[in-house]
């Protein structure tokens, strides 16, 4: 007799909600989740960012998050354990796992978007860099250089209509009183 007990492997569909204070730094985002993944010996089949968008209530003074799906094996008795390490996580708010057996391999390597994900961490990165350097440059001590100050331009003044252009009260009356009594004489 054997007193092993075989391990069961699922295939299990997974709703990350990350603040977006987490999401702007997304590579770290992304490798916290492979890092959690990990943790729970699963192995990640697809992975996308879902959207972005307003919450409907605020978590955790949160009012906008970032939803990444994901689509992994995990041994079932796992499971809890990836979702109380994302309770633990201070990047990710909240966590919706469920089975996935009705899906099939190829709408789950439908939903595979790994290759944006990259892409897009790495134009984050980017936009981070270009953001720091900006910021560096506009740092100074002192009174600015007059080759640094931006001339300001000034609104166009509305002018008042004129008097002539619009015509009296009175005269707009008096206008329709005499085509009033042109008609009347015809």
């Amino acid at each position: 007799m054997s007193t092993e007990t075989e391990v069961r492997i699922g295939v299990y569909e997974a709703m990350f909600l990350a603040s977006q204070t987490a999401a702007a730094s997304f590579g770290d985002l992304i490798d916290h989740i492979n890092s959690l993944f990990e943790r729970a010996n699963a192995e990640v089949i697809s992975m996308k960012k879902w959207d972005e968008r307003r919450l409907a209530y605020e978590i955790d003074k949160q009012k906008r998050g970032v939803y990444i799906l994901a689509y992994f094996k995990c041994p079932t008795d796992m499971v809890p354990h990836l979702e109380r390490d994302v309770v633990i996580s201070d990047k990710l708010l909240r966590v919706l796992v469920t089975s996935a057996d009705h899906l099939t391999a190829e709408e789950i390597a439908g939903f595979n978007d790994m290759d944006g994900l990259a892409t897009e961490t790495k134009l984050k990165a980017q936009a981070g860099e270009v953001k720091e350097s900006e910021g560096s440059k506009k740092v100074h001590l002192g009174a600015p250089v007059a080759s640094e100050m931006t001339p300001v331009k000034e609104a166009p003044k509305a002018e008042a209509p004129k008097a002539e252009e619009a015509p009296a009260p009175e005269a707009a009356a008096d206008d329709a009183g005499d085509k009033a009594e042109e008609k009347a004489a015809e």
